[in-house]
């Protein structure tokens, strides 16, 4: 990276010094943002045809003033200080949107994209929303206006802007109570004010350079919008959308524009870690031997003489190139447990790796910063950020002050909410001493860093009173190679008393009862290893990919409660295929006519010809798809046939004829 003089940096990070010096209210930092170079790069977008979109810091803020002055006109019959929803995917529309609406005044509601019908609904009903902003056709129980719409309003220049101060975010979309944060402008000031000193420790993820985020977390996750846009827009950095979700056109993205920075879930550095794996194993032994020591030197583990050529850079940039480039400079994984494995190979690819952590009622609470590789591969998420205290609780209650410490993590700083809607009324909320429980394990060292263990609530208890952290024992696993994804949890199989613990696996789309057999033998190897206590009890396939939330987390709690009531999805290995799917009902001509209809959709998500799909093919074990491309599928067929697929049947529904016979039945 660039050297930077000391005058360089103290301009660059003083710009968060400067916010606190305000009145600190979202116009505040939205001005901070339209404040930066005019002629700087706000994003860098793609269209389907791969072609780079620029648009300046100028652009922007012409765009937001537009954007606000046309909303004002559309919900001129809406009472200024209401709610109104956001439902879009990232692009650079979305913070134009979301910038406008505060302007307008009227406090933005972020929506989860992906999110149903009736969920979003639910969410509309329980904020009391006076309408929705979003792509999608179908209509929801409040107003809804598309771009199109807001882009079809003439623009009023006389527009005199009239700013609302708050934020919600929502940590759940489900029927019932969801539960909704509410952030005020002091609150993300104080989240921007988080960094200031973050150069200090190390200058890679936020310096004067050219720094290019990958715009890839949804926007309406605290992840995404806190760590992925506002920091990064308040310091008048670029952001880089990919024209689709699709993992060709992000990588497309990621290489072409240059990326510098990429902050993701745990699986998708899981995903890249697997497939460089595999691909190393599966070179000839000189080669892979090259590769095996690269990762080796990158890590530490040996000298550059050791290495040999694997020490060599040209060597290293030849593998980079092949997966995200050679200009990333900062990685950082959150919004779950990361695998020592993963971290291992995705800093041995030489690209720095760094844990965080964060929840949506607290913001983004520490990262670990050390350059040192050998502290990152501990698997710290570093200490506090500036304005935020950490103590330890025991299950009793009580505050463990020693140095070195385990229990539930508790947070204190001004970013934490203090407001909720509950029953479409704005509360302020409390917390014992100003503590918010996170009910997340953490365990503290004597150097001050903290170290995740796992959720309270997925804690194993065995019959003994051990405690066991799926997390931990699932982290064993992730290696085994055709294996797509593993989760660990604690479940009573039926017609048993205690809980046991279970390892569910998806298999590769191209296994072969061989390999099956060999996945297996794998597992008990690794196993036989493990300490009595976090040996796996039983061992199931899941026959469908395993559901994952908005925020790409493995659903334990659907998976648990599927396995305990009998469900026919968690196999052992030696099970039966599923039954054919029946159109009995159905006229066969609509039949076939919709068959061909959803085949066409899976050839254009998967890139594949139509010959090669067969209706009964599996999504993922036969044809190759992963979780990201299928929920892109399952939204492009619900806009081609005007339906909406039940969110719950996503990860059930695997073939051409599942689909065919659901949307059908949707239609009937």
């Amino acid at each position: 990276m660039k050297k930077y003089t000391q005058a360089q940096v103290k301009e660059c990070i003083d710009r968060a010094a400067k916010v606190a010096a305000t009145g600190q209210n979202m116009r505040d930092i939205y001005n901070g943002i339209v404040s930066n170079d005019p002629r700087s790069l706000s994003s860098i977008s793609f269209d389907e045809a791969g072609k780079m979109i620029k648009t300046t810091y100028a652009d922007f803020k012409d765009q937001v003033f537009v954007t606000a002055s046309r909303l004002s006109k559309l919900l001129s019959a809406t009472a200024p200080g209401t709610i109104v929803a956001i439902k879009l995917k990232n692009s650079p529309r979305w913070p134009v949107v979301f910038w406008a609406l505060l302007m307008c005044g009227h406090s933005p509601l972020l929506i989860d994209a992906k999110l149903a019908k009736e969920n979003t609904d639910n969410l509309l009903t329980q904020a009391k929303a006076k309408a929705i902003i979003t792509s999608d056709e179908e209509k929801f129980c409040v107003p809804s206006y598309r771009w199109n719409d807001i882009a079809a309003e003439e623009a009023d220049y006389q527009f005199r802007p009239d700013w609302a101060n708050h934020v919600i975010f929502c940590s759940s979309g489900t029927t019932g109570d969801a539960k909704m944060m509410v952030y005020t402008g002091k609150n993300l000031v104080s989240q921007i004010l988080a960094a200031i000193d973050i150069d200090k420790s190390n200058l890679d993820i936020i310096h004067p350079g050219k720094i290019r985020n990958f715009a890839m977390l949804p926007f309406h996750h605290i992840f995404g919008f806190v760590a992925v846009y506002l920091w990064y827009a308040y310091y008048g950095k670029t952001h880089v959308y990919p024209a689709s979700q699709s993992v060709q056109d992000m990588l497309y993205a990621i290489k072409k524009a240059k990326c510098t920075h990429i902050y993701s879930v745990p699986l998708l550095w899981d995903k890249i870690a697997q497939n460089v794996n595999v691909t190393i194993a599966s070179m000839k032994h000189g080669f892979s031997d090259v590769f095996s020591r690269m990762i080796a030197y990158n890590t530490g583990k040996i000298s550059k003489k050791e290495a040999g050529l694997g020490a060599n850079k040209h060597i290293n940039g030849m593998l980079k190139k092949k997966v995200l480039g050679k200009n990333v400079e900062f990685c950082i994984s959150g919004g779950g447990f990361l695998s020592p494995k993963t971290q291992y190979s995705i800093n041995g690819l030489g690209y720095p790796l760094y844990n965080g952590y964060g929840m949506t009622e607290i913001g983004i609470a520490c990262v670990e910063l050390s350059p040192d590789v050998d502290v990152r591969l501990r698997g710290s998420i570093g200490k506090p950020f500036h304005g935020y205290e950490f103590r330890i609780v025991d299950s009793n209650g009580n505050v463990n002050d020693n140095p070195v410490a385990t229990g539930e993590l508790q947070i204190k700083s001004p970013v934490v909410h203090n407001r909720e809607i509950i029953g479409g009324v704005m509360k302020y909320v409390s917390f014992k001493d100003g503590y918010f429980p996170t009910g997340d394990i953490a365990y503290r060292n004597e150097e001050g860093q903290y170290f995740l263990r796992g959720r309270i609530k997925d804690t194993i208890i065995l019959s003994n009173g051990e405690n066991v952290y799926p997390d931990e024992i699932e982290s064993y696993f992730k290696d085994v190679r055709n294996l797509n994804n593993v989760v660990c949890l604690g479940a009573k199989l039926p017609g048993e008393d205690e809980e046991k613990i279970v390892l569910v696996c998806e298999v590769d789309n191209s296994v072969t009862p061989e390999t099956l057999l060999k996945i297996h033998d794998d597992i008990k190897a690794i196993n036989a290893t493990l300490p009595s206590e976090k040996k796996v009890q039983q061992v199931l396939i899941n026959k469908r990919p395993l559901p994952l939330s908005g925020s790409m987390k493995v659903k334990r709690f659907m998976i648990k409660k599927a396995i305990e009531d009998g469900s026919a999805d968690y196999i052992g290995f030696n099970s039966k295929k599923k039954k054919a799917v029946s159109f009995d009902g159905f006229d066969q001509k609509l039949v076939n006519e919709t068959v061909a209809r959803v085949t066409k959709v899976f050839a254009k998500v998967l890139a594949l010809p139509e010959f090669k799909i067969e209706p009964d093919a599996d999504w993922g074990k036969d044809l190759g798809g992963d979780s990201m491309s299928y929920i892109d599928m399952a939204q492009t067929l619900n806009r081609e046939f005007k339906v909406d697929i039940p969110e719950e049947l996503w990860g059930q529904l695997m073939t051409v004829n599942d689909f065919a016979k659901e949307i059908l039945t949707l239609l009937k």
